[in-house]
C-alpha cells in the first residue's frame, strides 16, 4: 500500500511539473520560409541553449540571410511571453530550436525566344521554444528539466584573426574609449586617421632610409578632454635623435589633420626591448628585402634568425602573390618551432602586411608564438 501511495504522489508531482513547464514555455512556429533547411540549421545551432538577449546580439552580428527571419520569430515569441504571460525577458532561454523541410516550390524563369528553365526553391518550417528559467534568482537552475545544453558546433573549421580570438585572455585592445552606437563609426575612422598620420610622418622623417619604421603598435586612449597616444617603437632613436622637437611637430600635424580644438593631445613614445620579436617590425624588414629584389627564402630565413635572438618559441611566415616575379601567383610559408593557433592561452602576435613591388602586390602574414600562460 505504501508503495502504491508513493507512486501516486510521484505521478502527481510529475503532472504538476509538466503543467508548470507549460505555463513558463512559449512556442513560436514560422511556416513556409523561402530558405533551405540546412542554411537555417547552421544558425539555430549557434543560438540553441542561449539566453534571449545573447541570442539577439548573435543574430545581429552574424552575416547569414537566415538570421533575419529567425530574429523576427524569436522577437515575436518573447513579446508574446511578456504581454500575454507576464514573463521577464531577462530570464528567457531558448531550450528548443528545430527546422524541418517543407515542399519545394517549382517556378519557371522566362528567357528570350520563348524559352524558360525550371527553378526549385526549397522551403522550411522553424520551431522555437522559449522557457522562463530564473537562474539569477535560483542557484540550482541546472537541475531543472530542459536546462541549457551546449550547442552542437559541428566539425567544420573556420579561420579567425588570432588577436581577436584571444581578446580578454592574453590580448588587449589597442583603442580604449566609449561612444554611443551612432557615434561609434566616427570614432573608429578617427583612430584610423590618427594611425595613418603618425605612420606617414615617421616615414618622411626617418633618419635613415632602411624602410623599417619600427612601429610595433599604436595605442589610443580617449577621454572627455584628452586623447592619449602611446607609440610603441623598436627604434625610437631614429626619430628622436637630431631633432628633439619632432614629437611636438607630430602633435601639431595630428591636430591639424583632425581639427582638434577643445581636446588636448598627448603623444608619448615607448621603446621595445626586443624589436624583432614583434611581427609588424619583422614584416617591414621582410618588405624592405623584397623591394630590393632579395630572394624571399633568404629574407624569411634572415627574419627567423632575428626572432630567435628575441627568445621566441616559434614563428610562421607566409608570403602570397607573384613571388620572385613569376607569372603565376602562389603561396609560400616557412615555420620554425611551435605555433599553437588553436590554444587560447598561448600568447600569439599576428600581423598582415602589404608590399608593393614592381611585379605587383605581395601579402605577408606573420605569426609569432611568444609565451604560454
Amino acid at each position: 500500500m505504501t508503495n502504491m501511495v508513493r507512486n501516486k504522489n510521484k505521478d502527481l508531482e510529475i503532472r504538476k511539473r509538466e503543467k508548470e513547464d507549460i505555463k513558463t514555455e512559449v512556442y513560436a512556429l514560422s511556416q513556409s520560409i523561402s530558405m533551405s533547411a540546412h542554411k537555417a540549421r547552421r544558425v539555430l545551432d549557434q543560438i540553441r541553449g542561449r539566453s534571449y538577449q545573447e541570442t539577439l546580439m548573435i543574430l545581429e552580428l552574424m552575416p547569414y540571410r537566415a538570421c533575419y527571419p529567425i530574429f523576427k520569430l524569436i522577437y515575436s515569441a518573447a513579446a508574446n511571453a511578456k504581454h500575454n504571460m507576464g514573463l521577464n525577458e531577462e530570464y528567457l532561454v531558448i531550450i528548443k530550436a528545430t527546422v524541418n523541410e517543407d515542399t519545394t516550390v517549382k517556378k519557371l524563369k522566362p528567357r528570350a525566344r520563348g524559352r524558360s528553365y525550371p527553378i526549385k526553391r526549397p522551403t522550411c518550417h522553424i520551431t522555437i521554444v522559449l522557457k522562463d528559467i530564473p537562474y539569477m534568482k535560483n542557484p540550482s537552475w541546472k537541475t531543472l528539466s530542459g536546462a541549457l545544453k551546449k550547442p552542437d558546433w559541428g566539425s567544420m573549421g573556420q579561420k579567425i584573426n588570432p588577436l581577436g580570438f584571444r581578446l580578454a585572455t592574453t590580448q588587449g585592445h589597442h583603442s580604449l574609449w566609449f561612444a554611443q552606437p551612432k557615434n561609434y563609426s566616427k570614432g573608429l575612422q578617427e583612430d584610423q586617421k590618427i594611425r595613418e598620420c603618425i605612420k606617414n610622418y615617421v616615414q618622411k622623417n626617418m633618419r635613415i632610409s632602411s624602410g623599417v619604421e619600427g612601429i610595433a603598435r599604436i595605442e589610443i586612449q580617449k577621454r572627455i578632454d584628452l586623447i592619449q597616444i602611446i607609440i610603441h617603437m623598436g627604434f625610437p632613436k631614429l626619430l628622436v635623435e637630431g631633432k628633439p622637437r619632432r614629437i611636438e611637430e607630430l602633435q601639431m600635424n595630428v591636430q591639424k589633420e583632425l581639427n582638434y580644438v577643445n581636446r588636448k593631445l598627448n603623444i608619448t613614445i615607448t621603446r621595445i626591448t626586443k624589436p624583432y620579436g614583434h611581427p609588424n617590425i619583422l614584416a617591414e624588414f621582410i618588405a624592405g628585402q623584397l623591394r630590393n629584389r632579395v630572394s624571399f627564402r633568404k629574407a624569411i630565413k634572415k627574419a627567423i634568425e632575428l626572432t630567435e635572438q628575441a627568445d621566441t618559441k616559434g614563428i610562421q611566415v607566409q608570403i602570397a602573390g607573384r613571388i620572385d616575379g613569376k607569372e603565376i601567383a602562389r603561396v609560400e610559408w616557412i615555420r620554425e618551432g611551435r605555433v599553437p593557433l588553436q590554444t587560447i592561452r598561448a600568447k600569439i602576435d599576428y600581423c598582415s602586411y602589404r608590399v608593393r613591388t614592381i611585379y605587383g602586390v605581395l601579402g605577408i602574414k606573420i605569426w609569432i608564438f611568444v609565451d604560454e600562460e
